[in-house]
């Protein structure tokens, strides 16, 4: 299958002030892009300790300017971490904050799978996905993984009002079409994944911080503004 398509010509465009813009709709919250990108490290870090992985090499698939190849460099210091983006612009601006030997960036047209991560991650990259290439992304990700290898899959919950507020006040977000649990799950099951969990994160804003505690408790059910569906690709599958 050839590589999927995506326009870069969005991101190209907010590739300098991409902070600021996504500050802007996460400002309702009380926190900033660090307390959000920190809590999914945090919580897929805790999932992968329950199935006794810790992976040595890393797709950051969606990486934008690289903020959680940083995090994955911290918590597995020996891991080789790739970021894969559409944005040359920002893949530059990823590679003078945090390229390394360590860590690498790549376009996806630079970038042929080759099976072999055993971690690949995304996080609200789809929604930018037109529906029709949606399929082709997940590919691309099949095929990046190792047999047995991780996918985890981040998105902004449309169950979740607040996150439908944040995605309205961030400018390139507004005409993104977002996609429930259910229709990833569907999704990725279609592209070859076996499901493991979905778990929903950041349920309480800032002014309600004392309730946070609770989060791990609740993280079964629809409440937050993010979720993950953590998928494995097969032992026993074959490259589509």
């Amino acid at each position: 299958m050839n590589q999927p398509e995506f326009d870069p010509r969005t991101f190209d465009a907010y590739a300098a002030q991409y902070d600021a813009a996504l500050q802007q709709g996460l400002a309702v919250s009380g926190e900033g892009k660090e307390y959000f990108a920190q809590g999914r490290i945090n919580w897929l870090t805790k999932l992968l300790a329950g199935l006794r992985e810790e992976p040595q090499s890393v797709l950051d698939f969606g990486c934008g300017t690289g903020t959680s190849a940083r995090l994955f460099r911290d918590r597995f210091p020996r891991a080789e971490i790739l970021g894969v983006d559409v944005s040359a612009k920002s893949l530059e601006i990823a590679r003078e904050l945090h390229g390394s030997r360590q860590i690498g960036f790549a376009s996806l047209t630079e970038y042929q799978p080759e099976e072999r991560f055993a971690l690949a991650f995304c996080n609200g990259v789809f929604h930018h996905i037109s529906l029709p290439d949606r399929a082709g992304a997940v590919n691309y990700v099949f095929r990046c993984l190792r047999l047995g290898g991780l996918f985890a899959f981040w998105e902004n919950n449309p169950w979740n009002p607040g996150a439908r507020l944040v995605m309205k006040r961030i400018p390139f977000d507004r005409d993104a079409i977002p996609l429930s649990p259910l229709n990833a799950a569907r999704l990725l099951r279609a592209g070859g994944f076996q499901i493991l969990r979905t778990d929903f994160q950041f349920i309480f804003p800032r002014v309600l911080k004392c309730l946070r505690g609770f989060e791990p408790i609740l993280s079964r059910l629809p409440l937050g503004a993010q979720y993950q569906v953590l998928c494995r690709k097969p032992e026993g599958a074959t490259v589509r």
